[in-house]
This record gives C-alpha cells, sequence and structure tokens, in this order.
C-alpha cells in the first residue's frame, strides 16, 4: 500500500471511529448566485454573459473540552459557460487536537503564508483553484498532517504533505483561458511518482514589538506549472502542464509603525529550467483613519514586484511590477468596503476593483471588476496578460450565509 493510500486508509477510519452526535453537530455556511459580463466577445467566440451557483457548507463538531475537533467544508460551483468551472472540491475536511505542547491536524486543509497584498509569493501549500477566479486567493483542499507548537523562541509548525493537487483550468468554452486547451487529464511530473510524492514544509515564525517575522522551507511539487505544447493532434493542439520537483527558502515580514504597515515576502528557489532564481514583493500600507464625518478609513497601497529572470516559463518576457491601491472601509453597520488596485509594467496596466456590502443580517452584495490595459496585440510574448487582453470584466454576487 502507498504512503498516500495508508495516509488515506488511517484518517477514513478516525472519522468513522469518531462519535458525530446529531444534535450537537454545527452547520454554517454560504451560497452564492453570480452573474458576470465580459464587455468583449472571446477570441473564441465565447459568450459575454455567465451566471453560476456556488454553495459552501461547513461543519464542525469539539469534544474533549474543545481539545478535539473536526471540520469539514465542502465546495461545489455549476457554471453556464464553462463546463471545467463547474466543479466540487473538499475545501476543508480537518481532524484537530490539542495537547499541553503540541498541536496535531490531519486530513484536508487549507494553509496560509505571507504578508503583501498584490502577490502572494510565500504561499505555497495549497493548489490554487484558478478556473474559479485569477487573483490567486482561492486554495483546493490540501492532504496533509500538519505538527505545531509554540514556544517562547516562536512557533514551529512541521508539514507533511501526501497528495498533490493539479492547477484548474478554463475550458475550451471559458473564458480567462490561454490560446491553447490545457490538458489537464495529461500533466507531466518531473519526479517519477508523480502526484504520490510525499512533499514537506517547515515554518518558524515569532513577533518582535512592531515586527512580524516568518521564515519557512518547502520541499516537493511545484504548484505553479510549467507547459509544454502536444501537437499529437496536429487538428487540436493542446498545452500539457508540467510540474517539477522544487525547494523553496522564503521569509515574510511585516512592522507595524503607527499608520504604517511595512510588508515584505521574498522567496528562492531552484528546481526550474533556469538555474536557482529569487523573487520579492514589498512595500506599504498607510491608513488615514477618520477621512469622513462617519469614521471612514482610507488606506493607501503601494507595492513593488521583483523577480531575478528575464524569461518567465512560457516564454513570456519578464517585468518588475508597480502597484499602487486604495483600500475605503466605511466602519459602518453594513461594513462596506472597497479595493481599487492598480499595476503597471512596461507600459501594461491592470485594474482590480473588489467591493463589498452586508444587506442585512444574512446577505452580501460583491462587485468584482478587472481591466487589462495597454497590451500590444503585436507582441505577444511581452506580457503574460496578453491571452486575457479581451476578457475585461465586471461581475456581481449576492452571498446568502445560514
Amino acid at each position: 500500500m502507498s504512503l498516500s493510500k495508508l495516509y488515506q486508509s488511517l484518517i477514513y477510519s478516525l472519522l468513522i471511529l469518531l462519535p458525530l452526535p446529531a444534535f450537537s453537530a454545527e452547520w454554517r455556511g454560504v451560497i452564492a448566485t453570480e452573474g458576470r459580463y465580459y464587455f468583449e466577445e472571446g477570441d473564441f467566440g465565447q459568450e459575454q454573459e455567465l451566471a453560476s451557483i456556488m454553495i459552501e457548507p461547513e461543519f464542525f463538531h469539539s469534544w474533549d473540552e474543545h481539545n478535539l475537533s473536526l471540520v469539514f467544508k465542502p465546495f461545489y460551483r455549476w457554471d453556464s459557460m464553462d463546463s471545467e468551472r463547474t466543479h466540487g472540491d473538499i475545501r476543508e475536511l480537518m481532524l484537530q487536537y490539542i495537547g499541553d505542547e503540541w498541536e496535531v491536524k490531519a486530513g484536508i486543509g487549507k494553509v496560509f503564508w505571507g504578508v503583501a497584498e498584490s502577490q502572494h509569493l510565500v504561499d505555497i501549500i495549497n493548489q490554487t483553484d484558478f478556473v474559479e477566479n485569477i487573483d490567486g486567493e482561492d486554495k483546493l483542499g490540501q492532504p496533509m498532517v500538519a505538527l505545531s507548537t509554540e514556544r517562547d523562541w516562536g512557533l514551529l509548525s512541521i508539514f507533511a504533505l501526501p497528495g498533490f493537487r493539479e492547477r484548474t483550468f478554463a475550458g475550451e468554452e471559458g473564458r480567462l483561458r490561454f490560446p491553447y486547451v490545457i490538458d489537464t487529464d495529461n500533466p507531466i511530473y518531473a519526479d517519477p511518482d508523480g502526484k504520490s510524492r510525499l512533499d514537506g514544509a517547515i515554518r518558524w515564525s515569532n513577533w518582535f514589538g512592531d515586527w512580524d517575522v516568518g521564515v519557512a522551507h518547502f520541499s516537493g511539487t511545484s504548484r505553479e506549472p510549467q507547459f509544454v505544447l502536444d501537437t499529437s493532434n496536429p487538428s487540436n493542439p493542446t498545452l500539457r502542464p508540467v510540474y517539477v520537483t522544487i525547494d523553496q527558502t522564503s521569509i515574510d515580514l511585516q512592522a507595524t509603525k503607527g499608520a504604517w504597515l511595512w510588508k515584505l515576502e521574498a522567496m528562492s528557489r531552484s528546481g526550474f529550467e533556469s538555474s536557482r532564481y529569487s523573487a520579492a514583493v514589498g512595500g506599504f500600507e498607510y491608513t488615514f483613519y477618520g477621512v469622513t464625518d462617519s469614521g471612514a478609513d482610507l488606506g493607501v497601497i503601494m507595492e513593488y514586484q521583483y523577480d531575478s529572470r528575464d524569461i518567465l516559463p512560457g516564454g513570456f518576457k519578464q517585468e518588475d511590477v508597480l502597484v499602487g491601491g486604495l483600500r475605503l472601509a466605511m466602519n459602518d453597520i453594513p461594513s462596506t468596503e472597497v479595493l481599487l488596485g492598480y499595476s503597471y509594467a512596461d507600459n501594461q496596466q491592470f485594474i482590480n476593483l473588489e467591493a463589498s456590502r452586508r444587506l442585512g443580517d444574512s446577505w452580501k452584495l460583491v462587485v468584482e471588476g478587472r481591466w487589462f490595459e495597454g497590451i500590444d496585440e503585436n507582441r505577444p510574448m511581452d506580457s503574460i496578460f496578453y491571452p486575457l487582453r479581451n476578457d475585461d470584466y465586471l461581475s456581481i454576487t449576492f452571498e446568502r450565509y445560514f
């Protein structure tokens, strides 16, 4: 029996043996309807309008005076346009035990590392659910066993990660897609164990006065795929994802100095075609408190993205990116918030809008917009956003919490 199958059998056995009294179960979650409008027809004749429905319930139960707990969070979305975006996942199925000195988690879970706003360089445990949203915020559940202990010298976490999750991509009928269809059924792995390879990670974090510091190392299959063109069917060429084995060492820093919030993420990685390379994103957020009579706060965000490579996987030209943004928090009863971001690199611009507001006790309105500007039609390899140049869109989502 392989390590991943042994791990799965252990988790399933634990779940079966644990008592789950129905009367003490705690259920909550969200169901949402989304309408999205693209301002232009897609390069391959895709429609300009789509509708989708999403549901993400959550079950929670604890025993032993809350030292032992179970959380289960499935996810499903139906999409009217893209069969690949119609998909389900187990975001979390985690059994957690809190001891006197150690905390143990086993199952499927999500872990977030990082502090930057515009790019999450050091966040590497979970795979990106790219078909859900291109901002990298949505993640697939990752099978794991995690041990952590918090002492005077900081928080130490150790992860064993069996079972690799492949990145999701838009299908042939979808928007925000590549010029060629991604053949997600036939990925290529550098490691002979493929998706069964056991990955691992370790992270130490601590705070020193105004400073929060995290240092991590990851060894395993890269969550970021490369691609090779498959022309075995000349009438319908596809791109096959290639997942290489990498080692990544990273650091994330955040300093809170009054109204200033200084941030840095930096990493060094080996395993790709080129030699070891480094990347970093850093900057600040300054908050103006009480800019209106109602007590609204306005944050000004500036970040810079750096990558030591000249050419990115896929042949795209590497350009450092300057990012600016405004974050408005109205601090009102409906929790109205607006985030407006602007990215600039070599005359190319990416504009991002995210806004939300509660509607009563159980409803929430979310507005999202993406605009890609300044992309030269005659220089397709100068921008990784070139395939998305006609995919500007605005979406409205109504979320119902229960």
